[in-house]
């Protein structure tokens, strides 16, 4: 075999020798990869010991793979997305129109946001496909490229990846099913990110299989002096001196084998005497030797490309060098005589030990004037914002009066690519500029907003010292809604939210004086926030008084102000147990075409999400967080990103869905920030409380509850009286029926102190009433009985008064109790309650059984199973069952519930299944994580009675033939 090789002291073209194992290696990975189970494989090695040779060479002889690949250099780290940008768009660039469009379907705008630095920015339309973020948008992306061809992500130099990348990277490996895909790191020796979460996640070994490149053996090197010296055959004893030389480290090997033949050398015995030591100390000498000897605009050259990086134009090198385009291509002709750059296209090195070995030459504050140079003619030069920045980074403090716009730039196209962490590292940067008290605020609330997506106490922190600042009453306004916002997404911040309070009333106050339109808009947001403290920290503000009809005539809704009122007094309104429909025409003035997320709109969506779900409005409530999730894909706010999937889970459980209610409670907990914090995770955790007891999981539910149930807890915030309803039911499962009934008027206690009145809210009256007709309590029963029954009256919410009814019905006697319950049945069947009246389904079945109609008993409990079994409500499902074999009624086959026992998310996932689709297939489909298509998937096998997918479609066609069948147990 014969190679094309050059005789560069450092270059890449030599022929790759010695790496069978390796190659074999990889071999293996890629038949695994092509058997449909996505890689990962991680080349290590020391700098020059041949992992992008080796790589590059393996590629090359296996045509299978389509092959995209980044090279990250140290200055890219802050570019956000710059690796899967240099992955991904030479091929967007390269395919047809048509193609393009084919391969970012549904996806495009938030995809094209990451790639394309002139992609627009305008929000999708309302009828594109719903993506949770960038990263599934990137997932999707590389599907489609995967299932045209098997697909290799080479990133070399991984220890320099930009975060938002490594992000994408350890996103798509941990949620990727039987795509062939490939993707392939290199990494430097003790130099990686070790420290890096996210870099320890994609190389640890149940993702990766990692490869330590080794130095040469001694035949390795024989075949290198033989390729070297052609028609010479060299003697071994020659190749075993270099070998010594040089530990067979191939870097070294090509510099001494390069150096030797320069100098006359022969590759024999003889010589094999004046074979020098060549370690990177000694090759860093020889480059700086060549370099010594120079000319001055070569030296200047060197020094421009080892700053400003590789291919970059000979416009924006000779602005550096301060010479004309002519000098710098004669002095890049004498680097390449010298070796030291690579023969073919634009001006780079022959190997990164050239550059390393250039900087290493040069002070820390030569290194700073270089980088600073850098960054001002990259600036002048119309070079990205972000090159700019990445420089300015490097160099230190730089003055003048083009660093704070390209920064401040720099930060808004990071936002813009969905890498907010990015914007916050620049924006921290322009701090440090010569700024006026006004500018430093005005800095430093853009950098508390770029945080509020991922790191709440950050942005607490950022924004609390911009208020100090701050003059201008709009910026204020905009300062104290980022305030607001994070103050709700980090529980347990040590904020003095009564300072807080007092910034906005006093904002308040001043805005009420002034007579124009802005004034009043500006009262009107501060007023909404107001109303969010007196909602959110009662303690610091004292419960809000008790609205009342007919106050809300002062109000349009033709601004985001008097639209932010609107939906706070319909919240009120609603915990106050108002009628629904005066309620509800609130909240439908101050939803209508609701306008895109943003700050300054902080807590407009939050009172209608809020309002919408207490009004059993859930597919309202559904669509807009469908919406909302839409809207704010690729934007890197993680931390609404997370709560909106809390939100799912508790729509999940509000429709009685126990199944899908755990699912979304898992991805929520999943979904959890950079910073470890997951917002509402009390929430959260009363969720799958109650789902986990809705299946009889006790002690499940106690490992849950063990981490909140904290004595003394002195805060009253709105979620603790919800986890305390749960923290009862939980002991009541127990068998500690009173200290069930102290956490159910403890709950009652801080409602009240809440300003909470609603049974819809607040139903502690009604579980604590089964619990005093157990211990004997039948007073204490009727009095909470009753009242709850009479807010549930007044409120006119279906859901609570037919709890309520239920809980009536099981207090009184006779026919009275009765008629309760049947009107319970009537009231909560056209409800999305399902697993409520499941609930009051069984009770009234009971009640019959025990007027000795059986045969409605057997209908009204059958009904009541249908509901439970396809809400996952298995504790339910089995009194239910015993109900009716003691009405007389046939109970369907234990683990064979039919396709009526589906949750809506099983039948979905389990009718793709039977059609072919993968797992990860449906994930993309239905817009979910794969653990949620594995789960439903597993529930629907359960309910079906089935072992899995290969009985799946059978089972699917054999229950939908019978789903209209009815049970003959009342003939």
């Amino acid at each position: 075999m014969t190679f094309a090789h050059s005789r560069d002291a450092c270059g890449d073209d030599w022929p790759l020798v010695g790496r069978e194992r390796e190659l074999a290696v990889m071999d293996a990975m890629a038949a695994d990869v092509l058997s449909g189970r996505p890689r990962v494989v991680q080349l290590e090695g020391s700098a020059g010991i041949g992992k992008s040779a080796l790589l590059s060479t393996w590629w090359e002889r296996n045509g299978q793979f389509r092959v995209l690949r980044a090279r990250c250099h140290p200055l890219e780290r802050a570019f956000a997305f710059g690796a899967v940008r240099q992955l991904f768009k030479p091929l967007l660039a390269a395919v047809s129109d048509t193609d393009r469009a084919r391969l970012l379907a549904g996806s495009a705008a938030a995809t094209l946001r990451a790639l394309d630095d002139a992609a627009a920015t305008d929000p999708l339309p309302d009828n594109a496909n719903v993506t949770a973020s960038t990263l599934r948008e990137l997932d999707a992306l590389v599907s489609r490229l995967a299932r045209r061809q098997p697909l290799l992500l080479a990133v070399d130099a991984l220890q320099w990846i930009d975060q938002p990348s490594l992000r994408w990277l350890v996103h798509f490996i941990g949620r990727a099913d039987s795509l062939p895909v490939l993707i392939a790191v290199t990494t430097r020796s003790a130099e990686g990110r070790r420290l890096d979460p996210l870099f320890a996640e994609l190389v640890r070994p149940a993702n990766c299989h990692t490869l330590v490149v080794e130095p040469l053996d001694v035949d390795g090197v024989g075949q290198l002096v033989r390729t070297l010296w052609g028609a010479e055959e060299p003697d071994a004893a020659f190749w075993a001196a270099c070998h010594a030389a040089t530990g067979g480290h191939p870097l070294f090997v090509r510099a001494l084998l390069h150096q030797a033949q320069r100098s006359g050398v022969k590759p024999t015995t003889e010589f094999r005497d004046r074979i020098p030591t060549v370690t990177l100390s000694t090759l860093g000498g020889e480059i700086s030797h060549r370099l010594c000897q120079a000319s001055d605009e070569v030296v200047a050259l060197a020094r421009a490309l080892a700053f400003l990086g590789d291919r970059k134009p000979p416009e924006l090198l000779a602005a550096y060098c301060g010479t004309g385009r002519a000098v710098v291509q004669s002095a890049a002709e004498e680097l390449r005589s010298l070796g030291l750059l690579r023969a073919d296209g634009d001006p780079r090195f022959t190997h990164p030990v050239v550059r390393d070995t250039v900087l290493a030459t040069l002070s820390p504050e030569e290194l700073g004037v270089g980088h600073a140079r850098a960054a001002q003619v990259s600036c002048l030069s119309g070079r990205p914002d972000e090159e700019v920045a990445a420089h300015l980074l490097a160099a230190g403090p730089v003055h003048g009066s083009w660093v704070l716009p390209a920064l401040r730039r720099a930060a808004t196209e990071a936002l813009r690519r969905g890498a907010p962490e990015t914007a916050v590292t620049y924006l921290r940067s322009a701090l440090h500029q010569p700024l006026d008290e006004p500018e430093h605020a005005r800095v430093l609330l853009e950098l508390g907003t770029a945080a509020s997506h991922y790191d709440a106490a950050l942005a607490i922190s950022c924004v609390t010292g911009a208020l100090e600042g701050l003059t201008d009453e709009a910026a204020r306004s905009d300062a104290l809604g980022v305030l607001a916002y994070s103050l709700l997404l980090s529980r347990g911040s040590r904020t003095d939210l009564s300072s807080v309070d007092r910034k906005i009333a006093a904002l308040s106050e001043r805005s009420t004086s002034g007579p124009g339109a802005a004034d009043r808009e500006l009262a009107l947001r501060m007023s909404a926030l107001r109303s969010w403290m007196e909602f959110e920290r009662p303690s610091v503000t004292g419960p809000a008084p008790a609205p009342s009809p007919g106050k809300d005539d002062d109000l349009a809704d033709r601004t985001a102000g008097e639209r932010q009122l609107l939906a706070i007094r319909a919240f009120h309104a609603l915990r106050a147990a108002l009628p629904a429909p005066y309620v509800t025409a609130l909240i439908e003035r101050a939803s209508v075409n609701l306008p895109a997320f943003s700050h300054d709109l902080f807590p407009l969506h939050y009172f209608v999400a809020q309002t919408l779900l207490y009004l059993d409005e859930l597919d309202t409530a559904d669509r807009l967080n469908r919406h909302l999730t839409r809207e704010i894909s690729g934007r890197g706010m993680e931390l609404l990103v997370s709560s909106l999937t809390v939100y799912r889970a508790v729509l999940a459980l509000r429709r009685g869905n126990i199944t899908e209610t755990l699912a979304a409670a898992q991805d929520a907990a999943d979904h959890a920030s950079p910073t470890g914090r997951l917002p509402y995770s009390l929430t959260l955790d009363t969720i799958r409380i109650d789902a986990l007891l809705a299946q009889g999981r006790v002690e499940d539910a106690e490992r849950v509850a063990v981490t909140h149930a904290v004595a003394g807890q002195t805060e009253v915030a709105w979620e603790r009286p919800r986890f305390l309803m749960s923290l009862a039911a939980l002991r009541i499962a127990q068998g500690e029926p009173r200290s069930g009934l102290s956490l159910l008027r403890e709950c009652g206690h801080h409602s009240e102190a809440l300003g909470t009145v609603s049974p819809a809210m607040s139903p502690w009256r009604s579980r604590a009433v089964p619990v005093h007709l157990a211990l004997g309590e039948t007073e204490s029963a009727h009095a909470l009985a009753e009242e709850e029954l009479d807010l549930g009256r007044r409120c006119r919410l279906p859901r609570a008064l037919g709890v309520a009814l239920r809980a009536a019905g099981a207090v009184a006697a006779g026919s009275r109790g009765l008629d309760l319950l049947a009107e319970a049945v009537t009231v909560l069947r056209p409800t999305p309650a399902r697993l409520e009246l499941a609930r009051a389904c069984h009770d009234f079945g009971v009640a019959l059984l025990r007027r000795d109609d059986k045969r409605g008993a057997r209908r009204t409990l059958r009904e009541g199973l249908d509901l439970a079994v396809g809400c996952g409500a298995t504790v339910l499902a089995t009194r239910l069952e015993e109900g009716l074999h003691l009405a007389g009624g046939r109970v369907a086959r234990s683990g064979s519930q039919g396709i009526r026992g589906l949750t809506a998310g099983e039948e979905r996932v389990g009718t793709l299944a039977a059609q072919g689709y993968s797992n990860k297939q449906i994930a993309e489909l239905l817009v979910v994580s794969l653990r949620t298509v594995e789960t439903h998937l597993t529930g629907a096998y359960r309910k079906l009675g089935i072992t899995g997918r290969p009985h799946l479609a059978a089972a699917m066609a054999e229950a939908g033939r019978s789903r209209g069948g009815s049970e003959p147990a009342d003939s």
